[in-house]
């Protein structure tokens, strides 16, 4: 729901999407149209549809339980690398470093990588997972 918009914008829409769909079941069940009528007001549609389609995948391939693993969580409907990474490291302390666009750079100028940032990913990845830390992943920031 933060795609593009502020928390203070958001907070109501969060809040009644909650309270209409309080477990991945529920929302899991519901009827998209009603959905994307919560949705609205909050552009992104795609978002709502693939959340949908996540909650879907959750309760059909995992028992309503999110996967607590990366590779896991990145088969699922709307969620790439980063969300899963992040997914894995903050909710389940699993072992996995998120890097977005701004990591990417950072890393880039870290290490002078002179090639070309969609080629230079997976290096990108690698160096970034080296500075992780070996515990609570979840707290991995910039000062460790």
């Amino acid at each position: 729901m933060l795609q593009q918009t502020t928390v203070k914008a958001v907070a109501p829409y969060y809040a009644r999407f909650l309270a209409r769909w309080p477990e991945i079941g529920a929302l899991a069940a519901a009827p998209l149209d009603d959905i994307l009528k919560a949705w609205a007001g909050l552009g992104y549609y795609a978002r709502a549809r693939n959340l949908h389609a996540c909650a879907r995948a959750v309760v059909e391939r995992h028992g309503g339980k999110l996967p607590a693993r990366e590779a896991a969580l990145r088969d699922l409907p709307g969620i790439g690398a980063y969300t899963a990474a992040a997914i894995a490291a903050i909710a389940f302390d699993e072992s996995a470093t998120p890097v977005d666009g701004n990591i990417e750079r950072v890393i880039a100028r870290l290490y002078a990588i002179e090639t070309p940032l969609a080629a230079a990913k997976p290096e990108i990845s690698r160096l970034a997972s080296a500075l992780a830390p070996s515990h609570r992943f979840g707290d991995f920031r910039a000062s460790h």
